[in-house]
């Protein structure tokens, strides 16, 4: 298994020349007048369904959040890597333009990471935690300790500090590769917390038993669950060796079993998105559709249409920008 997991984490980070054919639209770059959100400062939170472990986390608000109606959610595993502004998936910068042109609710924004002892390094780039962490068994395991992190412990402490909808259609959780697995789990085990899930080169395979999904999913009754997922021809495909002497393990297929996913949800009547790309076990075209992703989960995010009334056609901004009406004269 250690071996295994180190042959992905360098695909993981290798280049290639079909991963280069993805690029950012303008959705993931600063843009002129958009209000900018704030991402705070890491903080650690210490978990009772992994003793011994913290996860380390941090929150952005939008601009347009002011506390008087409840926000949405929507958290990221593998934290650090959404949150990176010159990063593949730039959270915070397509997040403040999505909700300045309404396309996506005010929402909330959490990035966290898999647990760690407090000895062990924090999830960085070039090591997301596979050897350092906790995310191998957190993230790969179909049990519900990992839900238990995010709705025992992480929402309780968020809800001290920002008002949260608890409608979970107005929640999502989302993440990439063993994170991508992490988030269905959540949702599958606590879909009365969470309705949207966005899946980028998900490892549905046999790392813990995620190859079982697809069979788990047609024979159980269909839960409220949204699900957008992305994956490559590319990525890891689990044939070991050349010519007549190769191997392989369809148990062990990233792009096979997204698509077997697809198939079961699909089957099962759930509403679900797909984009199957040409790229590796890589978030550059995870991160190149990212903004598009948001759009779908969301699409139908409650917003009033009045013709007589244009107040919700006009740009989000925040409320220090939004105009103050006159006094009225008595």
């Amino acid at each position: 298994m250690r071996l295994s997991l180190l042959a992905f984490a360098v695909v993981r980070l290798a280049a290639a020349p079909t991963d280069d054919a993805y690029r950012h639209g303008p959705d993931s770059l600063p843009q002129p007048g958009v209000p900018q959100g704030i991402v705070g400062e890491w903080k650690q939170l210490p978990s009772a369904a992994y003793p011994g472990t913290l996860h380390d986390y941090c929150v952005y608000v939008p601009a347009q959040y002011d506390g008087s109606t409840p926000a949405s959610l929507m958290i990221f595993q593998d934290g650090q890597a959404f949150v990176r502004a010159t990063g593949d998936y730039r959270a915070a910068t397509v997040f403040d333009n999505l909700i300045y042109r309404r396309e996506i609710p005010v929402t909330i924004v959490v990035f966290i990471n898999p647990g760690r002892k407090p000895e062990q390094p924090v999830a960085s780039a070039s090591d997301w935690g596979d050897r350092s962490s906790n995310r191998p068994q957190e993230y790969n395991a179909l049990d519900d300790k990992y839900a238990r992190v995010i709705v025992d412990e992480l929402l309780p402490e968020l809800e001290k500090t920002y008002r949260i909808s608890k409608n979970p259609a107005d929640r999502g959780i989302g993440g990439a590769s063993s994170g991508a697995i992490a988030a269905f789990t959540v949702a599958w085990h606590r879909p009365d917390q969470f309705s949207k899930v966005l899946s980028t080169i998900g490892s549905f395979v046999n790392l813990r038993g995620g190859h079982v999904y697809p069979d788990l999913i047609r024979s159980t009754p269909r839960k409220p669950i949204r699900i957008f997922l992305q994956d490559g021809a590319n990525d890891n495909r689990a044939v070991r060796g050349e010519g007549p002497a190769a191997t392989y393990n369809p148990e062990r297929d990233w792009h096979a079993q997204n698509r077997k996913m697809v198939a079961a949800l699909t089957e099962k009547g759930y509403d679900v998105n797909f984009v199957w790309g040409i790229g590796t076990h890589s978030s550059k075209h995870g991160g190149a559709i990212f903004p598009e992703m948001l759009r779908w989960l969301w699409r139908d995010y409650p917003r009033p249409d009045n013709a007589l009334d244009p107040s919700n056609r006009g740009f989000l901004v925040s409320p220090a920008q939004a105009p103050v009406a006159p006094a009225t004269q008595r």
